[in-house]
């Protein structure tokens, strides 16, 4: 999504959704949600997708609930420090296959955005942030998204790992224009 932002005249703004709200808050053995058969054939496509990319991935071993993690975000939103927090927890959970549904781990997350602590631990019960991840499925939900990540260019889905023409395609389909300054 960097490149698209850098090579067309386009802005994005994330959202963080639950795509498993139903998910208990300790998580579940990912093996209990992903057949093992599956789950290994997803592990080896995800493995060389990132791999293009540069990035080694680690697979958590459990379904984690998101509700805390993206109540932090709101949280980050807010503070300015979204991208940084962002980018420690996609880490932490992709890379790192930690639970980024621990309050303890986002915590730690959160410091290294920026953020107090204390204040990450509060957001995990704020009302106001809580309802925002609630708005945000609901949005969500209505707009028919079933799969993550999914990005909405020109208001067409582009859903789940594509290499960098699907997003340059939908691009321009939104009439988005190449920078003058972008090879």
């Amino acid at each position: 999504m960097a490149r698209l932002v850098r090579e067309y005249e386009v802005d994005v703004e994330w959202h963080g959704f639950e795509l498993h709200a139903e998910t208990p808050a300790a998580g579940l053995p990912i093996e209990a949600v992903i057949p093992a058969a599956r789950l290994e054939a997803m592990r080896e496509y995800m493995a060389r997708f990132a791999a293009g990319f540069g990035v080694t991935m680690g697979f958590p071993s459990r379904m984690v609930n998101t509700r805390a993690a993206l109540a932090v975000a709101e949280l980050a939103r807010e503070c300015g420090v979204l991208d940084a927090y962002r980018t420690a927890a996609m880490d932490a959970h992709w890379r790192d296959g930690r639970d980024i549904g621990d309050p303890v781990t986002l915590a730690e997350l959160a410091f290294r955005a920026g953020l107090g602590p204390e204040a990450a631990l509060a957001a995990l019960t704020s009302k106001r942030l809580l309802g925002r991840v609630d708005a945000t499925r609901a949005e969500a939900s209505t707009r028919g998204v079933t799969g993550i990540p999914t990005f909405f260019i020109g208001g067409r889905a582009v859903v789940g790992c594509q290499p960098y023409p699907a997003f340059e395609a939908a691009a321009q389909r939104a009439g988005a224009t190449r920078r003058r300054d972008s090879p």
